[in-house]
This record gives C-alpha cells, structure tokens and sequence, in this order.
C-alpha cells in the first residue's frame, strides 16, 4: 500500500510538473508565432490589427523578407539599407565585450573569492550596492566621462563601462566559491604561477559558469538600446535595436520591416542558447552550494 501511495503521488506531481512547464511553453511560443507570423504581413494591416493570432492566408507574402535580405521593394526598385551593417556591429559589440567581459569579471570574482586581503568585504559591499543602481542613474557621469575620454561615438565607449560587469562578479565569486582552495594549492605545488593557476586549473573548471553567463551577457549586449545610443551618432556604427528604432514611423510604411528585422535579430540569441543549454543548470546550480 505504501508503494502504491508513493507512485501515486510520484505520478500526480510528475503531472503537474509537466502541465506547469507545458504552460510556460505555451506562454512563450504565443508571442513568437504572434512576431513569425507578423513578418508576412504588410505595414498597412500591421498598423491597423497589430499583432495577432489570426492569420489572413490570401495577403500574405514575403516581400517584407525579400526587402531585408536584397533591398528590393515590392515595385521593383532598389532601394539598399544598413540592416546588415548594423547587424555586424551588433555581433561585433557582443563578441568583444562578451568574452572581455567573461574574462575581466571572473577575474575580479577569482580574487574576491581566493585570496584574502583588507577590505576584501568591504570591496565585494561595493559590488553589491553598484548592482543596485540603476543605469539610467549613472549614465550622465559615465557619458561625461566617455566624452572627456575621447571616445564618444565609437565601439570602445558603448563597451568600456561594461567591461567588468557587477552581477557577473557576484556570479563567479558565488561559483568559485565552491571550488576547495586544495586545488589551487596543489597547482603552486606542482610550480604554477598565479595566472597559470586560473588560465589552465580555473578557467576549465569554470566552463559551466562561463556558458550560463555568456548568454545574460550576450543578451544585455545584443539588446542595449539607451546607452548605445547615447554614445554613438555616426549612422554607419548603429547597432540593430538603433537601427531598428530609426526606422519607426507614424505612418505604419515601415512596420512590415521592422517586425521581419527583429524576428531575424532573435536568431543569434538562439543559437547561442542552443550552444550553452546543457551547462546552463549546471552553471546556475553549481555556486548555490558550497563544497
């Protein structure tokens, strides 16, 4: 009877776990199959019903996606835009920041976490109450700093305030704090440097972490919009979410193009999520118990 009971109950909590996540499912491929479904449709008809579930199968087409890829219009004349250039800046910015992100910040992290040193707390107090303000709150101080810097209008000032990211920190101190100081201290014996000791015993133990991360720090790049936009002007280094916004109109002409380049602007996310998925979970979970 016993057993009965526990398969019972094994069974009903594997259901409910199972219509749970199947509704999570549910709740996120909606508005993408609402976004797919948008791209073939005109800027007219997307001005006046917006996004919906309905769709019309006779006005339907792909002159929104002929348009993005070859600059064609539905008439026939060419007329070429930047989508693509500020696609490549957008993937420029991710690549460079990202992985200089990952590496400063779990630099930081790998010192906060391994060696100790006065103020050791009070540093790591500095990075949590950094995470808690806002950036619109340091924006203008960061901006007059890029400015006197020289590096307005340029990739280095979009990266340079994100370089060190504080929740990556706070991310990899918790990681790293699972990993026994035996480790490090079996590497200085065997005669590694300090650096080596991170380069060749940390870094690999750390691939889990790095994947986790890469893809919030991927995200928070490939999306930037206020402070991209805040430091650059020149039309030729705009990233997809300026890009995009530049091509907003009051008029509905350009709605069809807008939705068919943020759609194609989710696929590197996707990707890089399909790469990363099998060390997410482990990635989260390993900092959140210390051994």
């Amino acid at each position: 009877m016993k057993k009965e009971k526990e398969g019972r109950r094994f069974s009903v909590s594997t259901v409910v776990v199972v219509a749970l996540f199947a509704l999570l499912a549910f709740l996120i491929i909606v508005p993408l199959y609402a976004l797919l479904l948008g791209t073939f449709k005109g800027g007219a008809e997307l001005f006046v019903s917006g996004l919906n579930l309905n769709p019309t199968w006779d006005k339907l087409h792909l002159k929104a996606w002929r348009y993005l890829f070859t600059g064609v219009m539905s008439d026939g004349t060419s007329n070429p835009h930047d989508y693509f250039i500020w696609y490549k800046n957008s993937l420029f910015i991710v690549l460079v920041q990202g992985g200089l992100t990952l590496l400063l910040s779990s630099m930081v992290a790998y010192g906060l976490s391994k060696y100790r040193f006065k103020g050791q707390n009070a540093m790591f107090l500095c990075v949590l109450l950094v995470m808690m303000i806002p950036l619109e709150i340091l924006m203008l101080p960061m901006y007059s700093q890029i400015n006197t810097m020289g590096l307005r209008d340029s990739y280095a000032g979009v990266m340079l305030p994100f370089l060190v990211s504080m929740s990556a920190v706070f991310f990899f101190r918790q990681f790293l704090e699972g990993i026994p100081v035996d480790l490090l201290d079996a590497g200085r014996v065997d005669g590694c440097t300090e650096y080596g000791i991170f380069f060749r015993i940390i870094m690999p133990v750390m691939l889990p972490a790095y994947a986790s991360m890469a893809v919030m720090v991927g995200m928070g790049a490939w999306n930037g919009l206020l402070w991209p936009m805040l430091v650059i002007s020149d039309m030729k280094k705009y990233t997809i979410p300026i890009g995009l916004n530049t091509l907003w109109s009051p008029y509905g002409n350009n709605y069809d193009l807008m939705i068919t380049g943020s759609c194609f602007a989710i696929v590197p996310l996707l990707v890089l999520y399909l790469f990363a998925q099998r060390f997410i979970i482990e990635g989260m979970t390993a900092g959140a118990v210390k051994g």
